[in-house]
């Protein structure tokens, strides 16, 4: 398992952005060239002696991951030595299968209309060739199997295995089949649907941040050791270093990865580990380990706020009124789910670079979407089938009309043809635009934005006349506990990376620099 989101200190150039390779010229295409034969040179194999040692040292890896975790060894796990080619076809074959993966597909198309890929961007084929090259190791929770890699050296895999036997330990504590997957694939058809998927959207996300932290933290204290040091001696520097995970000059596909596919694959290492460090330091091992198992957060929120998720701080939760009445004729429900912090930050990141995403981040107060599909549209996967309501909450009504500015300012990321229509808008709290997949309305309303995609101007006035009623007074009063998880707009590209295996990225770049 490994995480999937990640934010990046530098920003990232999205795919739409890349020169191609018919616009390089000769000289650079023979340049490039001359730069491949280290990457052309036959991958050496590891030796029947490494491997032995590899084997080896397997238990005493889950030994020192099980003190540094307090989390108990229960049975002996399962090791296995696995080729290239072996885990090409395992990433295919979860490409095929998984359930994240078929709610990411089917997802794409709202991440597309919201502007955080492009277009053109074919996600699939993409993340097969990110993960051939990221990949670094993967402990299978239903073979209860660790997979050991055949092309990489044995010291330089004994890091990723006190990561992967984490796993392991965590598996043997809560059975991991059923704690990271509490989700079905069922659309929401009525108000009370809605409402139950809002109040459990990012859970499965908050769970693969502890995972991975968890595995991080073991990861760091188990380089860490030789120095005789640990989280523990250097707390802030770890945090620090944390936020170093990123694309080398080693990790030409995630370079080349639109700045949402770099979040995603890297946010549960980075933000899980920050948060594990702060849990060490107040609760000690048993409590940042078992405890957070036993008791894990909900939301990205918490991860990213550790100490509200200490204090059992209300997560912010806004409420869906019954837009069903209005929608259910034309349209066919698609997609509902939480913006939640780690969403705005990465939107934020795209559109109005590092500083405007880090103010914006913490002046979030809430936000959710819905999105539906025309019954009669001719192209069910093209973002013109899609029409979208966004409703988001603010610290300040200064935060939520920066926040509007720029959600205006790049509409032409989405849509072509964008022109204000200043005419029809009813006062100064609207801005109006028409694009070639219909007008979007963006409206300012004291500390909240209500943005509408594709709907006519009417039905959006109708839309937001609901959306803002039902946060006033409401009471979310809304019973969740046996509730199936839906994921929110990165929520399914989260969980699926991270169910494929520990990433090179968030060790190369984080912890890899510690030692």
């Amino acid at each position: 398992m490994a995480g999937m989101l990640a934010f990046a200190l530098t920003a990232a150039v999205p795919l739409w952005a890349q020169q191609t390779s018919q616009e390089q010229t000769q000289g650079e295409a023979e340049k490039a060239e001359a730069q491949k034969p280290e990457q052309q040179k036959p991958e050496s194999r590891m030796t029947p002696a490494q491997a032995k040692e590899l084997f080896a040292s397997v238990d005493t890896i889950l030994e020192f991951a099980s003190d540094d975790s307090k989390l108990a060894i229960k049975s002996k796990v399962k090791r296995r030595l696995t080729s290239r080619d072996a885990v090409e076809k395992y990433l295919i074959d979860k490409m095929k299968d998984d359930k994240d993966a078929k709610r990411m597909e089917r997802s794409e198309i709202v991440l597309k209309k919201f502007g955080l890929i492009d277009q053109d961007f074919h996600l699939q084929t993409f993340l097969v060739s990110l993960l051939k090259e990221q990949i670094a190791g993967y402990y299978d929770s239903k073979t209860k199997t660790v997979n050991l890699l055949d092309w990489i050296e044995p010291d330089t895999q004994k890091p990723v295995l006190a990561h992967e036997l984490t796993h392991a330990l965590q598996d043997q504590r809560v059975n991991l089949e059923k704690w990271e997957d509490q989700s079905n694939d069922d659309i929401s058809h009525n108000v009370m649907e809605d409402n139950q998927r809002v109040a459990t959207d990012e859970q499965d996300t908050a769970r693969e941040a502890v995972l991975e932290g968890q595995a991080m933290a073991v990861l760091v204290d188990y380089s860490l050791k030789p120095m005789g040091q640990s989280i523990l001696t250097s707390p802030d520097l770890v945090k620090s270093k944390a936020d170093e995970q990123g694309a080398d000059a080693d990790s030409p596909v995630l370079q080349r990865a639109p700045l949402l596919l770099q979040e995603a694959l890297l946010f549960p290492y980075r933000e899980g580990l920050k948060f594990e460090v702060d849990l060490l330091q107040d609760k000690g091992p048993a409590g940042a380990f078992g405890g957070v198992l036993d008791r894990p957060p909900a939301t990205s929120f918490e991860i990213m706020n550790p100490h509200a998720y200490e204090g059992r701080v209300k997560v912010p939760l806004m409420k869906m009124p019954d837009v069903h009445p209005l929608l259910d004729g034309e349209y066919t429900p698609y997609d509902i789910g939480v913006m939640g912090q780690l969403d705005v930050r990465i939107l934020a990141e795209l559109f109005g670079g590092p500083q405007t995403a880090a103010a914006l981040t913490q002046s979030w107060a809430g936000g959710v979407y819905y999105a539906v599909q025309k019954k009669n549209a001719p192209e069910k996967n093209s973002t013109s089938s899609i029409s979208l309501l966004y409703l988001s909450q603010w610290r300040s009504a200064d935060a939520a009309g920066a926040f509007a500015k720029m959600y205006a300012d790049e509409l032409s990321r989405q849509y072509s043809g964008v022109k204000r229509d200043a005419k029809a808008e009813a006062d100064q709290s609207e801005q109006i635009y028409n694009t070639n997949e219909g007008p979007v309305l963006i409206s300012t309303n004291g500390n909240s934005v209500f943005v509408s995609e594709s709907f006519d101007l009417t039905l959006a006035r109708k839309l937001e006349f609901l959306m803002l009623g039902a946060q006033q007074g409401s009471s979310q009063n809304v019973a969740v506990a046996a509730t199936p998880v839906n994921h929110g707009l990165t929520g399914s590209m989260v969980d699926f990376l991270a169910g494929c295996g520990v990433m090179r990225a968030a060790i190369t770049r984080g912890a890899g620099h510690l030692y």
